[in-house]
């Protein structure tokens, strides 16, 4: 050991290795070979593994595959780094390394084989322990799906619900506020506020549906399939006893994949997950753009709601305060958008027995569960329920609406009350107004018609 490095070796040869570093040879040439982007995989994956790793270890010391003592100590090893506050100062490798991400397997596997050595009490082997009865190309692809379903039982899904429960609270309590409704950006026939927000809350709920009924096929995992779906140097109870341990492990189920070469050598889990995590976002961001409008002036925009000032909006005009939240939100839409594009290309990379893209899925995917999980929340709390509405400007808007007149299509036909309709755009009067010059219907009549609660309840 020389100038704060040390030499370790592995199948290839020897090589110099950070004197403190836990990892070894392998994890070097990778951090060696693959300085890209300087980001390493994201710690939920890394955390998935490491739980892999345990119940891995667990599982072949039942089996007596390895001693139980060092399954023990692998296992303690793992707790031991799963409470390490800078964990992921050992786990460097860039995710764009290679495609089975099997550098990242093995920066694992030897952080792990340094840690329990000194517990175990003589030498573990970082393939031959640490790795047995695994492969990178079932581990790597099971830590995805067991990362993701993590990562949506306690965060996506939980602020997803909270993002319901706020809009229907906020519902509730705008629901004696009305607003002119919009189709094509246009005036059209109005809408209770509560009504508004209601459609926000079930396109969220749907989207926690559709999310729901992915659970299930992300929960089965390759693991036990090895090299290319075989199971090869695996005992055949493995895979079952890995799942039992993984799951006490995490509190969710997870259970071996029917075809184990489907699940190594595709992605198709991920990517229908990737496409629903779109459709979430493409619902956030038309919440998003309707906050925004509603927001937009407060003088020369619509200003039918105030947003909670959180920062001040400009460099150089004093009093600016701009929809912060929603703009962040767009943003998050934008990126997860592009994430799922990104799993698209990635999923279709599965070459005869291995998609060889796996890094790629588990970083955008893990990317987009986490951005939507925290905006959910941001939206929920710093926009829908601080917002508050300007009952002033939706009662002028709504009284001087020509298109109130659609009420009256049944009673004066379409063609009398377009041209009634345009004669108050024309001459800038209320409907009311020029409705009691042109029909016979008394004011106190089309008042009751007109009435834009009763609009609101449709043919009621």
């Amino acid at each position: 050991m020389k100038n704060n490095v040390r030499f370790e070796r592995d199948s290839m040869g020897e090589l110099a290795v950070p004197a403190d570093a836990l990892y070894g040879a392998q994890t070097q040439r990778a951090i060696n070979n693959f300085p890209i982007s300087k980001q390493p995989l994201p710690e939920a994956f890394i955390r998935a593994l490491l739980h892999a790793k345990a119940a891995a270890a667990i599982a072949n010391a039942s089996l007596d595959e390895i001693p139980e003592a060092m399954g023990k100590a692998i296992n303690e090893a793992v707790n031991v780094l799963l409470k390490d506050a800078d964990i992921m100062q050992h786990f460097p490798v860039d995710i764009f390394q290679t495609g089975s991400g099997t550098s990242t397997n093995m920066n694992a596997n030897e952080v792990l084989a340094t840690l329990t050595t000194p517990l175990y009490g003589s030498s573990v082997n970082p393939n031959d322990h640490i790795n047995h009865g695994q492969s990178s190309n079932d581990i790597i692809p099971s830590c995805i799906h067991i990362s993701a379903a993590i990562e949506l039982s306690e965060h996506l899904l939980p602020a997803l619900s909270h993002l319901a429960n706020v809009i229907h609270i906020k519902a509730h309590a705008v629901d004696g506020s009305i607003k002119t409704g919009r189709t094509h950006l246009m005036d059209a026939m109005p809408i209770k506020l509560s009504q508004c927000l209601g459609a926000w809350a079930s396109q969220i709920e749907h989207n926690i549906q559709h999310i729901q009924q992915l659970q299930p096929s992300l929960q089965h995992l390759a693991q036990g399939g090895t090299a290319v779906g075989t199971g090869i140097n695996a005992h055949p109870e493995f895979a079952a006893l890995f799942c039992a341990e993984l799951s006490a492990r995490t509190n969710i189920l997870f259970s071996p994949a029917d075809n184990f070469f489907a699940q190594i050598s595709s992605q198709d889990t991920a990517v229908a997950l990737s496409g629903q995590l779109k459709t979430t976002a493409v619902s956030l961001m038309k919440i998003a753009n309707d906050l925004r409008w509603m927001n937009s002036g407060p003088l020369a925009g619509l200003g039918e709601i105030e947003l909670e000032a959180l920062q001040p909006g400009s460099s150089i005009m004093p009093g600016k305060v701009n929809p912060v939240i929603p703009e962040a939100a767009a943003m998050v839409a934008a990126q997860v958008i592009g994430n799922d594009a990104t799993i698209t290309i990635a999923g279709q990379s599965g070459n005869f027995e291995l998609n060889v893209m796996l890094p790629l899925i588990a970083s955008n995917l893990l990317n987009s569960i986490q951005l939507l999980s925290r905006i959910s929340h941001l939206l929920a709390d710093k926009a829908i329920a601080s917002f508050t509405v300007n009952d002033a400007k939706l009662t002028e808007t709504l009284a001087r609406n020509p298109i109130l007149v659609t009420a009256l299509n049944p009673i004066i036909g379409y063609q009398k009350a377009a041209d009634i309709a345009k004669q108050a755009y024309k001459e800038k009067r209320p409907i009311i107004e020029v409705a009691a010059e042109q029909t016979n219907l008394t004011t106190e009549e089309l008042t009751l018609l007109l009435d834009p609660t009763k609009l609101t309840r449709g043919g009621l």
